[in-house]
């Protein structure tokens, strides 16, 4: 089975284990044609954490494929420029892009399939053009001004004849075919083995001919972003000849029997499982689906684990997040006592072992009001303008034969993140400006240390056995429209259709994780085919809902094992938006 947010994507993956590749081949093939397919969320430069269940190694593993900050990006640095928030465009915002090693290191060590394999799709996708996405041509056309006056090689790139290609068009990517092409030619000179021409691409990534672009591109050339000023990048040779991906052991939490697995704090992940160590305490089931009792418990909940979020989360590697208190009953007794009858108007962090919480003293959304700023192709690419969420990135989830799973969330570098690079035909990524520039914080900008991301894919064991790889695109959003599903599966007794396909919900009551950084305490999104007088009940209870349209909010995508002798697998897929795709036989 393979299920993902673009039909071309979840072909590709099925394609790759028809022919006999596993579902680590499956993923890989499938997120690198993601890069081709929906350049308006993801590419080349950008980032993927992914979960794996390997049925031969019977564990879950998590590969971060998110890059770290530049050596020269310190706090002072930006606010000598005078700035206060990393601009969600352009070089100055550039992480490290880790995407391509983080599918590297997936496909050596649980893959079958060659280099050359894995990318010839890409390859012949962005050879030959696939069919323009109306969603494409909408973003691409919200930064034509942009990109004609300010970004010239991303006008070369993505204005082909000099006009915004138009929705249903073919569109190619021939430079960043040739880059593939390169690696794979380069890789082959290099080693005669499957493991051998992996590492050689990697070195050509990192250390050879794409690394000298990026660092030539980032030190000779500035542009405008959205701080309305002219800046050029910090990425170095050195930057990206110094990292790689890493495994990791996921983070966890049990519930119901359920064992939900989760990135690190550099990755919002464990407050999906805040969530859960909160929720433990009420009856949901009791309350019934999609009840005002529900709705309302589930969102005060997701309030005070996002609140922690703020306050706790950042990359381990270089801040203390005190995880086990965080998750631990003692605190959630505490904590899910804050929960009443009415909404919560507060940001309200804990204090876990009696640490004070730290917030930063900077409000969010400044600098939407500072004069002069563009926000054209600025953030994430789930959100519009007015803050409201249109649901977007990427997601991919596949189960092969053998019982192997993936959850993948490939992101950044999207194709109005920063100007496209000439020689490799993509951009690099933005996520640093998910940094604060605040010392102190555990999320604070620091040379070398991942972003905390939003990017958030899950993985849930049921009664010790894998089960369900699953996830959504949607930035902020993402560890509550995933645990919409989950619960829905769980305490609603749907299957996973029709828990992708029931109303979905969330709260914007915590500052975004991106540029200008705004938050909207008390306001809840809902879709409009959840009962009224529900909606009613909320607003009563003191939500801001904000009702939306009956299919807008969620990505959601998902595959399962059955636990029971049967051996059968399932998947569901997104109907929202028309471009989800789940397949299997």
């Amino acid at each position: 089975m393979v299920a993902s947010t673009h039909w071309l994507a979840s072909a590709t993956g099925m394609s790759v284990l028809e022919r006999g590749g596993n579902a680590f081949d499956a993923a890989v093939a499938a997120g690198f044609v993601l890069q081709i397919a929906e350049p308006h969320l993801n590419g080349p430069g950008g980032e993927v954490p992914i979960l794996l269940w390997s049925e031969a190694e019977q564990k879950v593993s998590v590969v971060s494929g998110q890059g770290v900050a530049p050596a020269a990006a310190t706090v002072d640095r930006f606010t000598g420029l005078g700035l206060d928030l990393v601009p969600g465009t352009g070089l100055l915002a550039a992480t490290v892009p880790g995407a391509f090693g983080g599918w590297m290191l997936m496909l050596e060590r649980w893959g079958t399939w060659t280099l050359a394999d894995v990318l010839e799709p890409a390859i012949s996708y962005a050879e030959n053009g696939v069919p323009v996405l109306e969603r494409v041509a909408g973003t691409i056309g919200a930064v034509e001004q942009m990109f004609t006056e300010d970004w010239p090689t991303s006008a070369a790139t993505w204005l082909p004849d000099g006009r915004v290609p138009e929705a249903g068009s073919r569109l190619a990517n021939p430079v960043l075919a040739a880059t593939y092409r390169r690696l794979v030619a380069e890789a082959h000179e290099a080693s005669p083995t499957r493991e051998g021409q992996i590492a050689a691409a990697r070195d050509s990534w990192y250390r050879g001919f794409v690394a000298e672009a990026i660092a030539k591109f980032c030190a000779e050339t500035a542009w405008k972003d959205t701080s309305g000023k002219v800046h050029g990048g910090l990425l170095t040779a050195e930057d990206l000849a110094g990292w790689e991906a890493t495994v990791e052991d996921p983070l966890t939490f049990d519930y119901h029997g359920y064992t939900v697995c989760k990135t690190g704090p550099w990755g919002q992940g464990p407050a999906f499982l805040q969530q859960l160590a909160l929720l433990s305490g009420f009856d949901l089931s009791g309350m019934g689906h999609l009840s005002a009792d529900y709705l309302h418990t589930i969102i005060e909940c997701s309030k005070l684990a996002f609140a922690d979020r703020e306050a706790w989360y950042g990359d381990p590697d270089h801040t203390d997040v005190p995880l086990a208190t965080l998750l631990g009953e003692a605190y959630n007794a505490e904590r899910r006592a804050l929960v009443g009858p009415r909404s919560d108007g507060a940001l309200r962090p804990g204090s876990p072992d009696g640490r004070a919480p730290r917030l930063p003293t900077r409000a969010p959304g400044d600098a939407a009001r500072d004069g002069g700023a563009s926000f054209a192709g600025a953030g994430e690419p789930t959100v519009r303008s007015d803050g409201r969420v249109r649901g977007d990135t990427c997601h991919l989830d596949v189960v092969d034969r053998h019982g192997n799973m993936v959850s993948a969330t490939p992101s950044g570098g999207w194709l109005q993140s920063s100007p496209t690079i000439p020689d490799l035909g993509f951009c690099l990524g933005t996520r640093a400006q998910m940094f604060w520039l605040e010392e102190g914080l555990p999320n604070s900008l620091r040379p070398g240390a991942r972003p905390r991301t939003t990017l958030s894919p899950s993985f849930a064991l049921r009664d010790g056995k894998p089960w369900l790889a699953f996830g959504t695109p949607g930035g902020d959003q993402q560890d509550q429209w995933s645990l919409n599903f989950f619960l829905s599966v769980v305490h609603g007794d749907l299957n996973l259709q029709e828990a992708v396909d029931a109303p979905m919900f969330h709260s914007e009551h915590f500052p975004s994780s991106f540029f200008p950084r705004e938050s909207r305490p008390g306001v809840m999104m809902i879709e409009d085919r959840v009962d009224p007088a529900v909606v009613e009940e909320l607003r009563r209870r003191g939500h801001e809902v904000e009702v939306q349209d009956s299919w807008s909010l969620g990505r959601l995508s998902a595959v399962a094992r059955d636990i029971d002798s049967s051996g059968f697998l399932r998947a569901a897929a997104n109907p929202r938006g028309a471009q989800g795709y789940a397949a299997g036989r």
